[in-house]
Formats: C-alpha cells, structure tokens, sequence
C-alpha cells in the first residue's frame, strides 16, 4: 500500500501524484493548477480505477498555507498547551477554597508511616485474659505527624455541634398504625405463672402441614434447617388440647443483650446460656427488630421479603416447650409455683441500628426517625430487661475493622479511612442534628468504618425515654475480662436467677473466652498513636456524658 503523505489520499497513480500540488514543491499556485482550480475534488481511485460506489472525497485546500505547516501544527500545539494550564489553575483554585475550609490545603498523604511493633493484644470480646495495650515506639515520617492537627480541626467542628437533645417519644396508637400485623399477633397480657411474656394461642393447621414450611430463617440459611428439622418432629407432641382445639404456647424473650458488637457479647451470651435456668433463641443473632422485619438480610443487597412475626416467635419455640412441660407439671399446678426459666435473644443490633427507618416511616423530622426499635419492644414488654456490654470505643472501632475488613487491612489503611469517616460525619452534623447522624442510612453507609456504633450515649439516653434505668445493666467488656466471676454475677442478680453449685459456677467462668481476634488479626499489631489520638479527642466528649448519666467516671476510658 502507498499513501501521499501530505495529502493524506490513498492509493494513488503516480500520474495522479505528481498533480499534487503539496508534493510539487514550494512554488505550486493553487490558482494556476488545474486540479486545485474548480470545486477542490479529485476522485478517489483505487488499482487505477475510479470507485463508483463512494462518490467522491472531498479535498479541502489548506488555509494554513501561510503557516507553512510547521507553524500551524505549533498553533495547535500551543493552543492546547494553554487550554490544559488554565483548566489546572481553575481546578487548584477550587481545591484551594474548599479545602481551607478544614485546613486541608495540601496536606500530603497523611497515610504512609514508619513501621510499628506488632502486637497479639486483645480483641474483638477480645483476649479476655488481657486488656492491656502493649504499643512499642514507633519511627513516623513527617506527612504522618502533620496529619493530627487537621484532622483535629475536623473533630473540634464535631464538637461544637454536639447537643444531647431528648428525643419526644409516640404514643401507642402511633405505633399500632406502623405495625398493625405485630399488634394483632402478640396479645398485651402473659400467662401470671412464668417470668417470661408468654401466652397460648390457637393452631389451625392440620396434622399433615408443616408449621414450618413458610418461616424465613428456615428457608434463607441453611445452618438453622437441622434446628427446624427437629421441631417438625417434635411439634406435635408439644400441642397443649382443650375442647377439640389445639393451642401452642408462644413466648418472647424475658432479657435481651441489645449491644454492643465487638464488646464482648458473644462471650456473654455463651456463659449465661450454661446456666440450667436460662434458654435463647434458636439463633443467636436473630436481628429481627432493627433489620429482618424489614426484610433486611444485608442493607447493600437491597430488600427482601419482610419477616413476619411469626417467624421471629418460632425461634423461642424449643424453650417455650421446656416452658410448657414445667407448667404442665404437677409441682406448678397443685403449689402454684412459677417456672424459673427465662429466654434470652441476643442481636448486637438491637441497641444501634435504626438504619431502616427512613424507608418505612415517613413522618421523619429535620432527619430524624419518628419511631426507634426500643418504641415497638415497650409496647409489648413494658417490664422487659436489657443488657449492654460496653468497652473502650477507641478499641472497640479498630477491632470492628480488622473483623469486618475483607483485604488490605494495616494499621495505616485504617487511619486513612478513620479521617475519612471522621469528615463524612462532620459534613452531616453541619447540617443535621446530631441524632439524625446517627441514625442516617446514607451516611452509615458511606463512611468506611462505623465510627457512629460507639457513641454509646446517644443510645442510651434513646433506650432511656422508654425503659426506667433500673431495667438496664450497662457492663464494661474491660471490668468482664479482668473478674469475670464478678460481672457475671452481676448479670445473675440482675436477671434474678437463683444460686449456683461452685462446680455450675466454675463451668460458666472458666471456660475459654469466646470470638476472640483472629491469628491474622492479631499479626497486624495496634493501631498508629496517632490514630489513637485522633480518636481519642473524637470519642471524648461523648465518654463523658456516658459517665454522667451512668455515675461512673470508668466509663470515660482513661486508663485505656
């Protein structure tokens, strides 16, 4: 293939060529030239023969020509060249006038550190044999230290937005128009004779049908089918007669361990459920009331269908059967004693995660939710008990991370996204009060570790507008770790549960520690000082509300 460069034409004879008027030299006239002359066209030809099918290519003179080709090709080049600079300088001229606004002009990469010294502290419920941080000195380069001051200007804007305002609790009749279904479900009077809110309610279903064959959990998760297989057998047998009708007992739980995860209450739930007096649901985290009757499973994959009710009361089936059997007993009947079995649930959730809210409730104000989880639960359970494992939030954030981080966790990559959190949160309560941050879906969401799950404050004084103080038990994971026989006996009182042999009482607080950091986890070592630091001034003021309302400085953390 040839192609005449100048003028850009493919494949043409050389007598064409030679016509060209480019190719002819410097002293060519355009005016003089009988093919430049006339309308500017040539036709197109290929193998020497003039092609029928494409018309004809349109050959424009260049009116660069005074250029002499290297010049305007320059132009160009120059052209652009000033184009580009003047779209720079609008672009740092923006960079500038926003970023003043937190002092972040031109910080370098705040996230590129010395090395630090690993560490197999604690974690998650977290090595509950040692709460102590054990930081080495660490070599940090100068763009790491220079990070703490801006980053403290973002906090202190946090700051001075901060107001604890009581939030106006809905009457009953609000709540009976949000969830009709739940009220029609679940009767307001217990049966007198048992701790736990229980009541018998009629079954209609056929000796052939399978009273589980619509339950969510059993039809979404594969590890609870062998559960539900067993009371399918079962089921039957548990059936209380009378006057040719069939009736099944229901129960809710008596306690609930509300929050907060990452703070030991898995290990709490594992040591309370050896004890003979007390029965959870048949999942541990069952998180119906903050996420599966929303049809939740996970909030980024979008909305499944709701769970109802029912499906949530079929968890407690296998201790409300252990319930009936002691009712039916023949003790209970002839002395009226009361059983002594209580039922607990224990979804760390269920103290923090309104997220759903705004997709359901429309009557939100300034952004906050018109009704929270605790709303629904009192209306039910007016006497119910909480339970609330608390530990340093500082620590409990980083553990959060390595838990929930899929890949390329570090010490520095979670500094990187604490001061990105930290921002998000900071353009929210600009705008918003502090409870509508809080419980903000879009901002949960966005920021990349969830900085708002410690502000055990705000959550407490929410549970606090609905429950007396006295039907909460807030407990310190550092406290649980360092005497466990001590907290757990302070749950027991709590729950009036009655005494216990030295060898029950030696099996429920000596076992092993439960969810503690992972092997990988731990090779990661402890977070940055500074990081620690920043999150420290964050935290700060919210630690010390919590030991107000609490009456107990241990909760400001200090020795952490």
């Amino acid at each position: 293939m040839r192609h005449c460069i100048n003028c850009c034409i493919h494949l043409l004879p050389n007598d064409l060529h030679r016509q060209c008027f480019r190719c002819r030299g410097p002293d060519h006239n355009n005016q003089k030239c009988p093919v430049c002359r006339g309308e500017n066209k040539i036709p197109l030809y290929t193998d020497s023969k003039q092609m029928k099918w494409l018309a004809v290519l349109e050959v424009r003179t260049d009116h660069c020509e005074s250029w002499n080709g290297f010049f305007c090709l320059r132009k160009g080049k120059l052209c652009s060249l000033m184009f580009g600079l003047i779209i720079m300088t609008l672009v740092m001229v923006s960079y500038i006038l926003t970023g003043a606004k937190h002092g972040l002009l031109l910080i370098p990469s705040p996230f590129h550190y010395g090395a630090f010294a690993s560490n197999p502290s604690l974690m998650d419920n977290e090595s509950l044999s040692d709460m102590k941080d054990y930081y080495q000195p660490s070599k940090m380069n100068i763009s790491y230290v220079k990070d703490y001051p801006s980053i403290k200007l973002i906090i202190d804007t946090i700051t001075s937005k901060i107001e604890f305002i009581t939030r106006q609790r809905p009457d009953l009749e609000e709540l009976r128009k949000q969830e009709p279904h739940m009220f029609s479900v679940i009767p307001n009077k217990f049966l007198p004779n048992s701790k736990n809110p229980c009541w018998y309610e009629e079954y209609r279903g056929n000796t052939t049908a399978d009273p589980y064959a619509t339950n969510s959990y059993a039809l979404y998760s594969k590890r609870f089918r062998i559960i539900f297989d067993y009371l399918r057998k079962v089921f039957w047998n548990h059936l209380y007669h009378y006057k040719d009708k069939h009736y099944r007992l229901r129960c809710l739980p008596h306690f609930y361990i509300i929050g907060q995860p990452k703070c030991g209450t898995t290990d709490l739930y594992d040591r309370l459920r050896l004890h003979p007096d007390v029965r959870f649901s048949a999942i541990k985290e069952p998180h119906w009331w903050t996420r599966k009757r929303f049809g939740i499973i996970r909030l980024r994959d979008g909305f499944h269908d709701r769970y109802p009710v029912e499906d949530y009361l079929d968890l407690f089936d296998l201790a409300a059967h252990q319930i009936q059997s002691v009712l039916q007993s023949d003790a209970v009947k002839e002395h009226g004693k009361r059983n002594n079995i209580i039922i607990g649930e224990a979804s760390a959730s269920t103290m923090w995660d309104n997220n759903a809210w705004i997709f359901f409730y429309d009557n939100s104000t300034e952004g906050e939710p018109p009704f929270l989880i605790q709303d629904f639960i009192h209306a039910f359970q007016p006497n119910a008990k909480l339970i609330i494992m608390l530990r340093d939030p500082v620590e409990r954030l980083y553990s959060d991370y390595l838990y929930f981080a899929s890949a390329n966790k570090s010490a520095e990559d979670f500094h990187e996204k604490v001061a990105e959190s930290l921002q998000l949160f900071e353009g929210c309560v600009l705008d918003f009060s502090l409870r509508a941050c809080v419980y903000n879906n879009t901002l949960n969401n966005a920021m990349p570790v969830r900085l708002q799950v410690g502000l055990y404050v705000v959550y407490l004084l929410d549970w606090l507008t609905v429950f007396n103080k006295d039907q909460i038990l807030v407990l310190r994971l550092e406290d649980h770790a360092s005497n466990m026989r001590y907290t757990m006996h302070m749950v027991f009182q709590f729950l009036d549960l009655g005494p216990l042999s030295e060898k029950q009482e030696a099996l429920i607080t000596k076992s092993p520690a439960s969810n503690t950091r992972r092997p990988e986890d731990r090779s990661l070592g402890p977070m940055l000082p500074t990081t620690k630091a920043i999150l420290r001034d964050f935290y700060r003021p919210f630690n010390t509300k919590l030991a107000q309302v609490l009456f107990d400085d241990a909760f400001l953390w200090k020795r952490t």
